[in-house]
């Protein structure tokens, strides 16, 4: 902590939507707490329904510290966390972090100073996906590479330069609140949707490689191919929402997935010769796995060609079958507002 906060820089506010997150929240508080910035920080924990021992652990970072606070988020849902956090907390500096996310040591003062220098509404840096065992870092290398991920500079790195999107973000609160925070329909997809709207009303949001942020991913198959599930179909709405949003790259892990599927069918009713379709995909994907995986042990290795398929296959999967009926819950809430809603169904 430092000595005395330095009243010429801004206040900031870091904002966290939890739920169940006892496994990495100490640390990511911890890492915001210990940050090289001297101005005023504080820290505001949007608790959802955890079945786990977040709440506790919550509960001793307050005690431990006087800049932690919590709210309360009964929804559970992440866009209706932010915009709790949001109104909770009271700083010019708004910064977004998740509870298994690890800032780096001068994230807030780089952010702060690129704010100033780029007058951007928003800045943001790099996800940068650590694993702690072989499938973790399989889907690491996974999320890093351009065969993964395609050319998102927020994933696979580039030049500081403005962006679609960031990971995460450092906002100024002014356009926050002009945009009403996150649209908490949007369950998944709700950075994006709120960048859209940003960059719509004539702001800037930058990227640059100097943030980054340790990101952990999901630890088995089954919660990845549900994590990519869910964003293929969130982004499928943005997409109806912001009908100018779609471009050629959201469109690559769907057509990937028609593909693969009439090959099989195809193959398997018709002629075997389809079949080289799945195959050329499993070929790609294996051999697109070999630079990613440079400098990691066998086993991760050997994983990384089953999470990028987890990865593709599901989004694509989830963004071709998004059913309409968000898009209409959606649409019918075109104005959000920074607000705590009570009674939408939690989102576990």
């Amino acid at each position: 902590m430092n000595a005395a906060n330095d009243p010429a820089l801004p206040a900031v506010s870091v904002i966290m939507p939890v739920l169940n997150e006892e496994r990495h929240l100490r640390n990511s508080v911890r890492h915001i707490l210990e940050q090289d910035y001297p101005g005023e920080l504080e820290v505001v924990i949007a608790l959802g329904p955890s079945k786990d021992r977040t709440d506790a652990i919550a509960a001793e970072l307050v005690a431990e510290d006087p800049r932690v606070h919590t709210v309360p988020n009964p929804t559970g849902r992440t866009p209706a966390a932010l915009n709790a956090a949001i109104k909770a907390s009271r700083h010019p500096v708004v910064v977004r972090v998740d509870g298994h996310g690890m800032l780096s040591p001068d994230y807030i003062a780089t952010a702060v100073r690129l704010l100033d220098e780029t007058g951007a509404a928003n800045v943001g840096g790099i996800m940068h996906a650590e694993g702690e065992n072989a499938w973790e870092e399989a889907v690491a290398a996974a999320m890093t590479a351009k065969i993964g991920v395609g050319n998102a500079a927020f994933h696979t790195g580039g030049a500081a330069a403005p962006a679609d999107t960031v990971y995460l973000g450092v906002f100024r609160r002014e356009v926050l609140e002009q945009q009403g925070g996150y649209n908490v329909e949007f369950i998944r997809a709700q950075d994006w949707e709120l960048n859209y709207r940003i960059r719509e009303a004539g702001h800037l949001i930058w990227f640059s490689p100097d943030l980054r942020v340790s990101y952990r991913p999901r630890p088995s198959v089954r919660t990845l191919a549900k994590q990519y599930k869910d964003y293929g179909r969130w982004r499928r709405v943005v997409t109806r929402y912001h009908r100018g949003s779609v471009n050629l790259r959201y469109l690559a892990a769907p057509g990937a997935v028609l593909a693969n599927a009439a090959g099989i069918v195809v193959g398997a009713a018709l002629t075997p010769w389809a079949l080289l379709v799945p195959a050329a995909y499993l070929a790609a994907i294996t051999a697109g796995s070999l630079p990613a995986g440079r400098g990691l042990g066998a086993g991760a290795r050997l994983r990384i060609p089953l999470a990028l398929a987890t990865m593709h296959m599901c989004w694509g999967y989830g963004f071709l079958t998004s059913p309409r009926s968000l898009a209409r819950t959606v649409i019918a809430s075109r104005r959000p507002a920074v607000t705590t809603p009570q009674s939408a169904p939690a989102d576990v």
